[in-house]
């Protein structure tokens, strides 16, 4: 077994658990749907993180090509991938329960928990290319960091809903566009 497979199990599920997290509480607010009181918002997010999700295990089959790996440059991916699945964690309610769950107002609880981890998982995502290729990502796949970084940290500093609806908007288009510029063929 190569380096490259070794490292990739572990981070597979991990990007698996993330997955299965999102997926399970999407499938909780469906079938306890009496209970929720539905809110687009943080269901906008949590099918931009499973897109986010498939983006990262996709374009992380590109590594296959990195022929040493260090300590440090495992760590910077294991990093991503645990911000990301924290991202996962709480991106919707995990519960629900007998009590009524309002998506809205549990938005508004931990928005900053998501575009923190948000934040961080794309300051990570920087630095593992630096660690591992040398130099910064290319400058369209920067500024798409860049961009992102910085409606993370808006939404963070920003809590009016209309913002935080354009923000989700923005983000999601953005992210769309820069899969379909970066990432359409495996490479």
């Amino acid at each position: 077994m190569d380096a490259f497979s070794y490292l990739s199990i572990l981070l597979s599920i991990i990007v698996g658990l993330g997955l299965t997290q999102i997926l399970t509480a999407v499938g909780r607010i469906i079938r306890h749907r009496d209970r929720v009181r539905a809110d687009w918002l943080p269901l906008l997010w949590a099918a931009v993180l499973l897109v986010i999700y498939v983006q990262v295990w996709w374009s992380m089959f590109g590594l296959r090509h990195v022929n040493e790996w260090t300590f440090g440059s495992f760590a910077a991916i294991l990093t991503q991938t645990g911000t990301l699945y924290l991202m996962a964690a709480v991106v919707l309610p995990e519960q629900v329960g007998d009590q009524p769950v309002d998506l809205a107002a549990y938005y508004d609880q931990h928005h900053q928990w998501f575009f923190g981890f948000l934040l961080v998982t794309l300051v990570v995502s920087v630095i593992k290319d630096v660690i591992i290729n040398g130099s910064l990502p290319g400058p369209l796949n920067l500024g798409f960091h860049l961009f992102l970084a910085a409606a993370s940290v808006s939404a963070l500093l920003i809590r009016g809903r209309r913002y935080q609806e354009f923000v989700g908007v923005a983000s999601a288009g953005a992210f769309i566009a820069y899969v379909a510029l970066l990432f359409t063929r495996l490479r």
